[in-house]
């Protein structure tokens, strides 16, 4: 079989890690990312051309015999490129316009669990100001204000207080803060557990479940501060028992499946469930379409498999009973690194020290997220900076390897998360 040509749209750590597994793969000849960032310069050819121009990234794609184009970001994803590239006869591997508004469409998302009888927390739709506010007194308990479509992870507010909630429904309905994304409103009960994310490579009916991963939302330690992208991940996450993945995967990801297929858009690529483990059990609380952002650069260090044929299976909607993915069986624990004033306002163009030294430790990377390659060197260009990722025999063994690895990077400004995968560690 002839060495394929791969792309990878996107440019944030994940890209890198998918960009550093891919091309372990015996099958690829040549790995292009559009646009990659300073990491995936020095292992991949950087395109200038955005994750978000779809016709240009069909035009390179057809006229340099890329066999497999893998798709990072979930905006891409949602405005099409899986169905673009489907008609051009060009292989993806990423779920169409239709079957990507799991994530897109967070009112979409709750109809899907509720006609699959999936347990997820109560929850109302609204498009009115005044209604809104009227219905929190629905929601005595608590409740979870989430803008409807994409907002960059910013989107969601669970709120303390009905004064927050109140706020939250007038940056959405009123100020319009989120654009079309905020012109309807989840409002869900507020529900409490411990969250864990689960990510399965999908081909239609068939799927495969890859291990349980937890990530940090929040920029402070003990989950203060505002949300972000996420501040590090870990696998596999001990909340996650055997009995609860079995329940998750009853209860949640094969009616899920089944669903969609039902609907006539059977889900193709990553399908990534983000379920609060209750007292009750598992309750879903969204779905995603891609891989998670750092979840994704755990989940590549454990996978011992060729990623490669996984994504082609996914891709032509084959997954075949016989094509088994191989795990490592230690813990992977990522740390992000990001730009000070982040989510808020940060600067960039700081030149980071001590790369070289980070990333020539044994059983770590230094995945790139936000940075860009310079004469100078490499300098940050996002808020999310690096995503420092270490595997160890136990959990413990890799939270100590990985923020190793982090007191040897340095930039002006840097912040970073002391305490990822202390949940872990108190179990």
């Amino acid at each position: 079989m002839a060495k394929m040509n791969v792309l990878v749209v996107g440019s944030g750590g994940r890209e890198h890690a998918l960009t550093w597994k891919i091309r372990q793969s015996p099958l690829v000849k040549d790995i292009f990312c559009a646009p990659g960032n300073a990491g995936t310069a020095m292992i991949a050819k950087n395109l200038d051309v955005e994750a978000d121009d779809l016709g240009a990234l069909a035009m390179f794609a057809a006229g340099n015999r890329i066999g497999l184009t893998v798709v990072g970001p979930e905006a891409p994803l949602c405005n099409g490129i899986a169905d673009l590239f489907t008609s051009a006869g060009l292989p993806v591997f990423g779920p169409s316009l239709e079957a990507a508004r799991l994530e897109g469409s967070k009112a979409f998302m709750k109809k899907v669990a509720t006609a699959a009888g999936i347990p997820t927390p109560r929850y109302e739709l609204h498009t009115d100001y005044e209604k809104a506010v009227a219905a929190l007194e629905r929601f005595p308990g608590g409740v979870v204000v989430k803008a409807d479509g994409l907002a960059a992870g910013k989107g969601v507010v669970v709120c303390g207080s009905r004064d927050q909630a109140v706020a939250a429904i007038d940056r959405m309905l009123v100020r319009k803060e989120f654009g079309l994304a905020g012109a309807t409103v989840v409002l869900e009960e507020r529900i409490e557990g411990e969250e864990a994310s689960i990510l399965l490579f999908c081909a239609g009916e068939n799927y495969r479940m890859i291990p349980s991963l937890q990530d940090h939302k929040r920029i402070g330690d003990g989950d203060t501060g505002p949300n972000t992208g996420g501040m590090g991940a870990y696998s596999p996450a001990p909340v996650v028992t055997p009995e609860i993945l079995a329940r998750i995967e009853r209860e949640i990801i094969r009616p899920a499946v089944s669903e969609m297929l039902g609907l006539g858009t059977p889900y193709k690529g990553l399908l990534y469930a983000g379920v609060m483990i209750t007292a009750e059990g598992p309750k879903l609380l969204e779905f995603n379409c891609r891989f998670g952002d750092p979840e994704c650069q755990p989940i590549v260090m454990r996978l011992k498999s060729d990623i490669v044929p996984v994504m082609l299976a996914c891709a032509e909607g084959k997954l075949e009973d016989d094509l088994r993915l191989e795990w490592d069986p230690r813990a992977a624990v990522c740390v992000v690194m990001a730009a000070g004033g982040y989510p808020g306002e940060y600067a960039k163009g700081k030149l980071i020290g001590g790369l070289d030294e980070a990333g020539a430790a044994e059983n770590a990377m230094v995945f790139h997220a936000g940075t860009r390659l310079t004469k100078e060197g490499v300098v940050t260009n996002g808020g999310r900076v690096l995503g420092v990722t270490a595997m160890g025999a136990t959990v413990r063994d890799a939270v100590d390897t990985a923020y190793k690895e982090v007191g040897k990077i340095h930039w002006e400004g840097a912040v970073w998360r002391k305490d990822i995968a202390k949940k872990a560690l108190s179990r």
